[in-house]
């Protein structure tokens, strides 16, 4: 699956956490020890955090006059990785010679610094996300650290169905998502990766639906403002294993966006824990030191029994905390052996389909995965929710709302 990601180009950090000529930054991306620094001119360079000349962590380096300059024996490197300065080195060979860092291609764009780390000599396009297009002053950004699987972190955001339970369990409401806890389904794969509609009874006449979308490798779209008004794009990217960065770009009018707006406290009617404005963990400069909840598997995310009993379902404030509580205590790395997956997981079920049709291609044939020779085929994922007829077809209700017309097998669930 690490072969797949490194098809891509992936969001790495928020441009503001890097200044130039400032410390350089521990980054933990697919596995891999890096470091990201950003030089005199403002270029940002990604690269191995070992020195190659003898291994010391460049993470301790000088960040001076456009390079990274190890502490050790004084070399220094650009952001491409060259060096630029061997100062231990006879003659020409101090500033001349074929000496190089492992380091990455880096763009930035959206407010985010991207990087490739893939097998090509050009990298693809950035993916054609509709959020990556908002301007600045539209923008909201934010990050989120989970300690978890991405996989497991990204698939509850597929699951509708916990919406009622997990997040509104409590709530009393003629809101179809509510006053109905088990939607019917239905899901088709699309050019870059899997599309759900979860539908209920709105009246005699009307269905309410909610559209969701995943984007290979790691991108979600979730269903809770009206289909096809708000761009958002979230990336659950792998730092290893266990670890797991969220990335949330949208408009800031989007419910779950960084900033507050009237929207936010309608969202299930204002239900007791459904907050937003989420308590840090000051940054540290470990490996995992970056965006870190303060309400956390240290603390059972500050659980109130007493208003789990009387107010909330979960007792939990925050409904990304509450999220990530229950992602995590599935352990790092869940055992699916163990799981029991009925109708409502379908979008779950098909979701891993995706991912491993994909990743046993590209190991046994070589074939490009989705949507790197297609970015173009990313603007068509949206999520959120509307009403129609009941004549009215899956299809046909998504491609009023956005303009875009799924592909592929349709199935029931």
């Amino acid at each position: 699956m690490g072969e797949l990601m490194r098809q891509y180009w992936i969001p790495a950090l928020v441009s503001s956490e890097l200044a130039p000529d400032g410390a350089p930054l521990r980054l933990k991306l697919l596995g891999e020890q890096l470091i990201a620094f950003r030089d005199s001119s403002g270029r940002v360079g990604i690269m191995d955090q070992k020195c190659p000349h003898r291994c010391a962590s460049l993470f301790f380096g000088r960040n001076e006059h456009d390079g990274i300059r190890c502490v050790y024996h004084g070399w220094k490197f650009d952001v491409e990785g060259n060096c630029v300065h061997a100062p231990n080195l006879p003659g020409p060979l101090a500033t001349r010679n074929r000496i190089k860092a492992k380091a990455y291609s880096v763009r930035e764009r959206a407010g985010l610094i991207w990087v490739y780390i893939g097998p090509r000599e050009t990298p693809p396009e950035l993916p054609g996300l509709q959020a990556l297009g908002l301007d600045d002053e539209e923008r909201s950004i934010w990050c989120l650290q989970r300690q978890s699987n991405y996989l497991q972190a990204m698939e509850g955001e597929i699951d509708t169905s916990h919406l009622g339970f997990l997040h509104g369990g409590m709530v009393q409401s003629e809101d179809p998502t509510l006053a109905n806890r088990a939607p019917k389904y239905k899901v088709v794969d699309t050019e870059v990766g899997v599309l759900y509609g979860a539908f209920r009874e709105q009246d005699e006449q009307h269905l309410n639906w909610r559209f969701a979308s995943f984007s290979l490798p790691f991108w979600t779209q979730p269903p809770p403002t009206p289909l096809g008004r708000d761009r958002v794009a979230r990336a659950f990217v792998p730092m290893d294993d266990t670890h797991t960065m969220l990335f949330c770009i949208s408009d800031k009018r989007f419910v779950l966006s960084a900033h507050d707006n009237e929207d936010k406290h309608k969202l299930l009617g204002g239900a007791p824990g459904i907050s937003f404005n989420y308590e840090y963990l000051p940054n540290t400069t470990d490996w995992y030191g970056r965006w870190r909840l303060a309400s956390n598997r240290t603390n059972d995310y500050r659980i109130d029994r007493e208003v789990q009993r009387t107010k909330s379902f979960t007792g939990i404030e925050g409904l990304e905390v509450q999220d990530v509580c229950i992602t995590e205590s599935m352990g790092p790395i869940t055992d699916h052996q163990s799981e029991h997956l009925v109708p409502s997981d379908i979008m779950v079920a098909r979701t891993r389909r995706r991912l491993l049709r994909a990743a046993i291609a590209l190991r046994d044939e070589g074939a490009i995965p989705p949507g790197v020779h297609a970015p173009a085929a990313y603007a068509s994922a949206w999520g959120g929710f509307t009403n129609a007829e009941k004549d009215i077809s899956f299809d046909e209700v998504y491609r009023a709302r956005t303009m875009k017309v799924p592909s592929g097998e349709t199935v029931d669930g």
